[in-house]
């Protein structure tokens, strides 16, 4: 009787492999879920912000005049 007490098996050798590696998983899925919750709440404070502003500043053209020219084309050598 006393060999069936052993439900979880951690009598064998590969129950500490076993432990270890589902740990090691867990905490990466745990740092993983901090990873988006980070973005996530990064990507709500820019949320936020933009319903601050104004509606003319959304809809009003860029203030830089030379973002929107195109990069001159190369030439010659292809």
């Amino acid at each position: 009787m006393h060999d069936q007490d052993d439900y979880l098996r951690t009598g064998t050798r590969n129950f500490r492999l076993t432990a270890d590696i589902t740990a090691l998983m867990l905490k990466g899925a745990g740092y993983a879920a901090l990873f988006c919750a980070a973005i996530y709440l990064i990507a709500w404070v820019f949320i936020g912000i933009s319903r601050l502003l104004p509606e003319d500043s959304k809809l009003a053209p860029d203030p830089t005049p030379l973002s929107h020219l195109a990069a001159p084309e190369a030439g010659g050598l292809a």
